[in-house]
């Protein structure tokens, strides 16, 4: 079998231990396993200048290779066009767009860095997959060199309608550069959809029949044997035991203002507000642990976060009971399975995703004959696998209060229906099962 050439813009560091426990690694667990492989990126670490020669590290058939970034690249190709301008638009948010034509450039002589230095490595069998939206004009730059391999992309957060995505400056330039790929990805139909449309509108026909829905799963066995085990073990047990009976309802995301958490926390004051009946009877736990916390966006965004919890807890908090328990450092991966658990309700309301595996975790955690229930924004990727979720609009604190309510209150037997629902698909449209299926087509492409 030909060698399996991994992309991204971030390289697990192998001698951390429980570096490839968690992200992309898990998803390609499979595929990484039975075959050889070479995964190659940017290391973490910056450096006056940007390296020409990787950094390699062998364990067993998987090969890491890594190139520090110079301080200058990094602050314009990461903190600047990849997060500032790209990642808005992206998430449907121009108004938060921060454009410059230096990062832009910065962005482009990163991604020629990066084809540059795997380009000596590559083997002429080799298969190519780039991952997100770090690596736009990856492939095409690969092709600039003389590349031909068979070269996939795979886009993991949501892509917005034609429209939308032209409003950012050199947005068709991105398209074109997309071009290059002989297999590009996406979360759902609707990011194929928008996709397809942006590319005709643009005149790349060739291109529109090369992008396809790929949803991305999880190991949900693995998860589920993660959450039993996590029963048992001392910090599940005394977080239990803290709720003292209460329903447990729990959130789990990354710091970003893209996960609806203002509107979230809003929804959970008006089921205090308007169902009294739940006050002193449930607890909400909230983890979301503090990413890119050096931009202004996300210490605004943490300080409003923070106000939230003060008026939640300062209006309804009794001597014995605190409504909003909220943490801004990680959790480990087994003790938020238990925790998964334990929780009568999921509440994932992102404003936009493109999927949003945090949901299908937590239907993984469920105890079959007890389990809790999702309430799932309508806005995210993962809508169209978990059909037994409650959906609701992100933006409607009173539909979020309404939605948890309804899962509070639901009969057992209800939902273990809801629960069946989503678990068969989560099961089936599993990590492995999403590799396989870009894998098959992406070298596939170019038999003939």
């Amino acid at each position: 079998m030909n060698r399996l050439v991994i992309v991204a813009n971030r390289v697990p560091n192998p001698r951390e231990r429980g570096a490839t426990a968690g992200g992309l690694a898990v998803a390609l667990k499979d595929a990484l396993a039975r075959r050889e492989a070479l995964w190659f990126g940017w290391s973490g670490q910056t450096a006056d200048v940007t390296g020409a020669e990787p950094h390699e590290y062998r364990t067993g058939r998987l090969t890491y290779a890594t190139l520090d970034l110079g301080r200058e690249d990094y602050r314009r190709y990461y903190q600047g066009f990849s997060n500032a301008s790209l990642w808005p638009t992206l998430h449907y948010r121009l108004g938060l767009v921060q454009f410059s034509r230096d990062d832009h450039a910065g962005y482009r002589r990163v991604n020629a860095a990066f084809a540059e230095a795997l380009a000596p490595m590559l083997r002429p069998d080799d298969t190519i997959w780039a991952h997100d939206f770090h690596l736009f004009p990856f492939g095409a730059e690969l092709r600039r060199l003389g590349c031909r391999q068979r070269i996939g992309f795979f886009l993991h957060v949501p892509f917005p309608p034609a429209a939308l995505f032209c409003a950012l400056p050199r947005a068709e330039e991105l398209l074109a550069d997309l071009a290059a790929y002989d297999v590009i990805g996406v979360q759902s139909e609707d990011d194929a959809i928008n996709l397809r449309g942006a590319l005709a509108a643009i005149g790349r026909e060739e291109a529109v029949s090369r992008v396809a829905a790929f949803p991305i799963g999880i190991e949900a066995d693995s998860f589920t044997a993660l959450a039993e085990k996590a029963m048992v073990k001392r910090e599940t047990e005394r977080f239990h035991q803290s709720l003292v009976g209460r329903s447990l309802i729990i959130g789990v995301d990354r710091l970003d203002y893209t996960k609806g958490l203002p509107q979230r926390f809003c929804g959970f004051g008006q089921l205090l507000a308007r169902f009294a009946e739940h006050r002193s009877k449930v607890t909400y736990l909230q983890v979301a642990p503090v990413s890119r916390g050096d931009v202004a966006q996300y210490r605004t965004l943490r300080r409003e976060l923070d106000e939230w919890v003060g008026r939640i807890n300062g209006q309804y908090a009794e001597p014995d009971w605190m409504p909003l328990r909220y943490m801004t450092r990680a959790v480990a991966r087994p003790v938020l399975a238990g925790f998964m658990r334990l929780a009568r309700v999921g509440l994932v309301t992102p404003l936009r995703d493109g999927m949003n595996l945090v949901a299908k975790e937590y239907v993984a955690a469920q105890d079959p004959e007890d389990p809790g229930v999702l309430v799932l924004s309508r806005f995210a990727g993962a809508v169209a696998q978990l059909p037994g979720a409650l959906l609701v609009n992100p933006l409607d604190p009173d539909e979020i209060a309404e939605a948890l309510d309804q899962a509070l209150v639901m009969p057992r037997g209800e939902r273990r229906s809801r629960w069946e629902d989503c678990i068969v698909s989560v099961r089936q449209d599993g990590a492995q099962a999403w590799c396989h299926d870009f894998l098959s087509r992406l070298e596939g492409a170019n038999d003939a």
